[in-house]
This record gives structure tokens, sequence and C-alpha cells, in this order.
């Protein structure tokens, strides 16, 4: 299991999944470019020394992230799916990819990922920060396979 950031934007969210994936063991890929520089001071500070432990991957672009992906099952975190992630049969080696805070992810990412999921939210809502919408979906996905540490 992976967790995926699409060209985050807020470096206290992608702090706060560093710290997530590390203290989970969970491999963290970043894309970028990133809306700010990755030893951005509020990334260190929302990830403070669990980063030391973390297992990160960084990809130049989407091309280089597909391409260093080698087939593995992709599942897009969307507000834009059709299955709630609660009836998702998640597996091992799936990489799950969360959209960039401002603006999700363009259409052919969209297109490109086999599976798409969504966190069910009361009428109205739009969407939850991206962060707390990646640690819903990781958890249920690392309960699903028996992958917590």
């Amino acid at each position: 299991m992976r967790l995926a950031l699409f060209e985050p934007d807020i470096p206290q969210n992608t702090g706060t999944l560093m710290r997530l994936c590390a203290c989970l063991n969970v491999p963290l890929d970043i894309i970028e470019p990133c809306g700010f520089l990755l030893s951005d001071k509020n990334l260190r500070r929302a990830g403070m020394d669990y980063l030391d432990h973390l297992d990160l991957t960084r990809h130049l672009d989407w091309n280089a992230f597909k391409t260093a992906q080698d087939g593995k099952r992709l599942v897009l975190l969307s507000t834009k799916a059709g299955r709630s992630f609660l009836d998702f049969q998640f597996q091992p080696a799936d990489i799950l990819l969360a959209g960039r805070e401002s603006a999700g992810v363009p259409e052919q990412v969209h297109q490109y990922c086999s599976e798409q999921v969504l966190i069910p939210m009361a009428a109205g809502m739009r969407s939850l920060n991206v962060a707390l919408a990646s640690a819903i979906v990781l958890s249920e996905a690392l309960r699903q396979t028996q992958g917590y540490p």
C-alpha cells in the first residue's frame, strides 16, 4: 500500500500526511510540481521529527510517476467518483492517489486511474481536507489488507 499526492498545494497538509505515512509505515509518493518548496518550514513543523522515518519518493511530474508505478492499481480519491470507499475491495499493492487541494486532478489523471472512490458526506458538502480524506481512506485500506504495523 502506498499513498501518492498529486501536485500538493499546502505544506501543512503534506507534512501531516508525511507524518501519517511514517507512523503507519506506508510509503509516500509526491508528484511534483508542488505549490511550495519541500523544505518549507510549515511542512517540517507539521511532520516534526517523524519525517526522518518516512519512505518518500519524489516524482518530477505525472509522467515520471506513471512510469515509476509499474502498472500497479491506482485508486483515486475523488468527489466525482461513483463508489464509496466503504464498498471497495482494496489490495495490498494499491496506490491511493489524492488530488491537489485547489483543483483535484486533471481529467487525464481521472481517466488513467483504474479505480475511483469517494467518501460519503452530508448533502450539500463539497469535500474534506485532503489530509483528512487521505487518512480516512488509507485507514480502511490498511484495515482490509491487514496492513497496519
